[in-house]
């Protein structure tokens, strides 16, 4: 989920200025190794759609990511792998906000649930704080609906609730901690798991994640570190870890050329993220 441009701009701006400091304060676990996960190739097709379930025929494309709980009972997860032996399948959810229309949603203390989100009706901030608890329990319920219905990988979106008016005082250490865990859980799992945004915590969060996926990076000139000083999904790339990136408002013009230079998996979408899509290889 992209913030509009102004909080993306203050989202740079906080994670230069207050990020670092919070950051080395932070005591992060050692990341859960995962022998057995999927690790995309740097090169790897895909198809990103959310806005409703995929159907035949499918794209002829190595991987497909898709919304967990509409595809919870693994139906169409085994059609996709079936349809193109080899393809995996991500699974999307939430990590970070509340949306009211989940079937749980009753299962959230009102103490975790924070501001809403601008733009998003129905959906409010989570305090990550308080993954020890419930919180923790229904990621890890989600987690295990994932891995029940046969997904390959999780993405789990909103993971920069520090960067937003949540409700909370989060910091960035906060954001960390949450983060390494929530990557943990994937990997005892089986799941690998792909960083969702969150750009400039990705120093500290590389060795966590086997993948990323990112949303306008282009447009927002933050998609490299000789754009941001110290973070950028070069440093995915070059740990060989696959990049999978979306613009929504550039032409394809104006950024395919420069991710296929980095390497990067880039397609152009709608911001419904249905099934409208131009890839740049």
């Amino acid at each position: 989920m992209r913030l509009p441009v102004l909080i993306a701009a203050l989202v740079v701006t906080t994670a230069l200025t207050t990020g670092p400091a919070e950051a080395q304060a932070a005591k992060l676990p050692d990341p859960v190794p995962c022998a057995g996960c999927w690790k995309p190739a740097l090169n790897t097709s895909w198809e990103w759609r959310l806005s409703s379930l995929p159907a035949k025929p499918f794209l002829d494309v190595q991987m497909y990511d898709i919304d967990g709980f509409a595809a919870k009972s693994g139906a169409i997860v085994k059609e996709l792998k079936a349809a193109k032996p080899g393809r995996k399948v991500v699974c999307y959810i939430s990590a970070g906000t509340h949306e009211d229309w989940r079937p749980d949603a009753g299962r959230f203390p009102a103490s975790v649930i924070g501001e809403p989100l601008e733009e998003w009706e129905g959906e409010r901030w989570l305090d990550i704080r308080q993954y020890g608890g419930p919180l923790g329990e229904i990621m890890k319920a989600r987690l295990d609906m994932c891995k029940a219905a046969g997904f390959d990988a999780v993405e789990p979106d909103n993971v920069d609730a520090y960067t937003n008016d949540s409700g909370f005082p989060l910091t960035a250490a906060d954001q960390l901690a949450y983060n390494a865990w929530f990557a943990n859980e994937a990997h005892k799992r089986g799941l690998s798991v792909g960083l969702k945004n969150d750009v400039a915590q990705i120093p500290k969060l590389l060795p966590y994640y086997d993948f990323a996926v990112n949303e306008q990076c282009w447009q927002y000139s933050e998609c490299t570190t000789a754009q941001n000083g110290t973070y950028g999904y070069d440093q995915f790339v070059k740990a060989g870890k696959a990049v999978f990136q979306v613009e929504y408002e550039l032409k394809t013009s104006q950024f395919c050329a420069k991710s296929n230079a980095q390497n990067f998996n880039s397609l152009k979408k709608t911001y419904d993220l249905d099934g409208t899509r131009t890839a740049c290889r």
